[in-house]
């Protein structure tokens, strides 16, 4: 299961281990195509790595800190620092691979 977090739960969070974050809004279709693929790696991925949603709309604070202006954005950071950026709607072997480089 894929958490929704705001933003004074966004670093700690991100601290530790490898946590990949999915930077989306409600009304967004891309997102909306995103979401089962986020869930089934989240599945697939437990104990190895934390996926978490951030809805910009709600937390506009940590979309700006981090620079996101297309949705869906897919951030890896790995004990609270930022390794790579996804921007818009990937096929699940594509993000699987990118996460894995990081494990």
């Amino acid at each position: 299961m894929v958490n929704i977090i705001k933003s004074e739960e966004f670093r700690e969070n991100i601290n530790q281990g490898v946590v990949i974050v999915d930077f989306f809004a409600t009304w967004c279709g891309p997102c909306k195509m995103l979401a089962p693929v986020f869930e089934e790696l989240s599945s697939e991925m437990e104990g190895k790595v934390t996926f978490l949603k951030v809805d910009v709309d709600e937390c506009g604070d940590i979309a700006r800190e981090y620079g996101i202006s297309t949705i869906p954005t897919m951030m890896i950071f790995k004990d609270g620092e930022n390794q790579d950026t996804m921007v818009g709607f990937l096929p699940k072997d594509a993000i699987k691979n990118n996460i894995e480089k990081y494990l």
